[in-house]
């Protein structure tokens, strides 16, 4: 088994192959002067299992550029079989047509990376589960909630607050009902309406929130529109306190500063995105590792274990 790393983020490829006790396969992942990606393996791969660690997140399409072509490079290399492995997967919010004349580019990048050469995906939390159909070879969801709720148990139940799990919109409470069975905690909703991209409105608090912390749960915070708008929206229902746990911080634009003036005491997202210098001054952002997730879940399929058991 061999680890490859792209430029997207390096220390979490280092900390994936950290935990393997292992080292990163050498190679050179650089750009020409017009921005050409430029790809060489430094060792032989010949028969080896290699996965290619590379999140598709900000410059997006370049860091999918690198995938690709480091997934050609191993497949001329003779590699036995190779492994996409995307903690985040981009484009995963186009998944469908919203209107007529437009992409499914999820579909797009899944047929890319198949085209290049992957034998199999690995990544977490996609935007919507059916993504993994848009594969033709077998994909792996891991899920960041075994992560997130051990940090809940550790931070907030240990000291005793009275919980509450609310799901930041209605297209989420499959995601927010499992973390709230988890924790045995009820369960909230925020009925908002969004009128136009980047915008939300938060309409409705449904649930009795009066005298609960409130653990906003969501997949993805870009904007940070959504989980400031209702935190702002269950401080005024009564709720002693907020907070956010996503399992992938994009947080492009204003999302920092709208974060640190919002009612939100602490936000809580993975490494799965390499945080910006932004983020990580925030005192109110707090990341969690899943290199531990990562490693565990390569392991097994190198040795062809059961990836399943990772869900819980």
């Amino acid at each position: 088994m061999k680890l490859l790393s792209g430029n997207s983020h390096r220390p979490l490829s280092e900390a994936i192959a950290s935990c393997l006790d292992m080292t990163l396969t050498k190679a050179d992942v650089k750009r020409f002067l017009d921005e050409e990606v430029w790809v060489e393996i430094k060792e032989n791969v010949r028969g080896e299992d290699v996965f290619v660690i590379q999140p598709t997140s900000y410059p997006a399409n370049d860091n999918i550029m690198e995938l690709l072509v480091s997934i050609d490079a191993l497949r001329r290399a003779s590699a036995m079989r190779i492994t996409a492995v995307i903690p985040y997967f981009g484009y995963a919010r186009q998944d469908r047509k919203p209107g007529p004349r437009t992409p499914i580019s999820a579909k797009l990048l899944a047929n890319l990376i198949t085209t290049a050469g992957a034998d199999r995906v690995l990544t977490m939390d996609l935007h919507a589960g059916q993504i993994q159909g848009f594969f033709d070879i077998p994909t792996d969801n891991l899920f960041a909630a075994p992560v997130l709720i051990r940090d809940i148990r550790e931070q907030l139940m240990s000291n005793g607050k009275k919980i509450m799990v609310v799901s930041p919109d209605v297209g989420g409470v499959v995601r927010a009902r499992a973390h709230a069975k988890r924790l045995d905690a009820p369960l909230a909703i925020i009925d908002k309406r969004r009128e136009k991209a980047g915008i939300s409105e938060v309409m409705n608090v449904i649930g009795d929130v009066d005298g609960y912390h409130c653990i906003l749960v969501d997949d993805i915070v870009d904007s940070a529109g959504t989980l400031c708008n209702a935190a702002t929206a269950l401080k005024a229902n009564g709720a002693t306190g907020v907070s956010a746990y996503v399992a992938h911080g994009v947080l492009s634009g204003p999302a920092v500063e709208r974060i640190i003036a919002s009612e939100l005491e602490t936000v809580v997202i993975t490494d799965s995105i390499c945080a910006t210098k932004a983020v990580a001054n925030c005192p109110k952002i707090r990341q969690v590792s899943i290199a531990p997730l990562f490693a565990e879940a390569i392991r097994r399929i190198n040795t062809a274990e059961s990836v399943s058991v990772l869900f819980d």
